[in-house]
């Protein structure tokens, strides 16, 4: 059993904290299915205050994350896990879709996501980034959470994770943004009269799984 490593450059290692262990993350870690580690960019920044920041040539509002911290962060995370892929959140990048969560979670190559922070990066960084993403089309305050998000969808689809391999299967989305999941329902059956679909309680599994069909799209 193979495990995968995922590596997170961070200059807020605290906000992974309850994420990776929580839920489905905690999961994959205790069954020794994922090695989560949290890199603080703060001890690669430079001189007695371990700058990692400074303003943008040019002119321009804010603060520009430094080339130098982020490649000492990566060089030190490859020596960690030579295979690792590189990982950028940026507005530059592709949507990511499920289709690309699965990729990821069929390699057998490790992880490196670095989160940006304040007005950017030094764009000369990409050349250690093998892969540049989005989440979708507003702005966040870095890319902590955009981080979350892949480590969420990937982790959940490698092997084991769910435990019911055919769960993440019927899921919305496995055609990437074309299929969503039929609606669910459970217990009661009426709820301040709003009722279950007769067909889902009929033990007729074929009109069942035909219902499914029609209420997917």
């Amino acid at each position: 059993m193979n495990t995968m490593k995922i590596q997170i450059i961070t200059l807020f290692p605290e906000m992974f904290e309850g994420v990776l262990n929580s839920s489905m993350l905690w999961k994959a870690q205790d069954r020794g299915l994922v090695e989560f580690s949290v890199i603080d960019l703060r001890q690669f920044g430079l001189g007695p205050r371990n700058q990692v920041d400074d303003p943008p040539y040019g002119g321009g509002d804010g603060m520009v994350l430094m080339v130098e911290p982020l490649s000492k962060a990566i060089a030190h995370a490859k020596a960690q896990d030579e295979t690792a892929k590189v990982y950028l959140p940026t507005p530059r990048g592709k949507t990511f879709k499920q289709s690309d969560a699965k990729r990821v979670a069929a390699s057998e190559e490790g992880l490196i996501i670095v989160c940006p922070r304040y007005e950017g990066y030094d764009e000369r960084i990409i050349d250690w980034v093998d892969e540049q993403y989005s989440i979708g089309n507003y702005v966040l305050t870095g890319g902590e959470i955009p981080a979350m998000v892949l480590l969420d969808s990937v982790t959940r689809l490698i092997p084991g994770v769910l435990g019911g391999e055919e769960s993440a299967e019927k899921e919305s989305f496995q055609q990437d943004d074309v299929s969503i999941e039929h609606p669910q329902y459970t217990r009661p059956e009426d709820f301040n009269g709003k009722k279950v679909p007769s067909v889902l309680l009929s033990g007729n599994h074929a009109r069942i799984e035909q219902w499914k069909d029609e209420n997917s799209r």
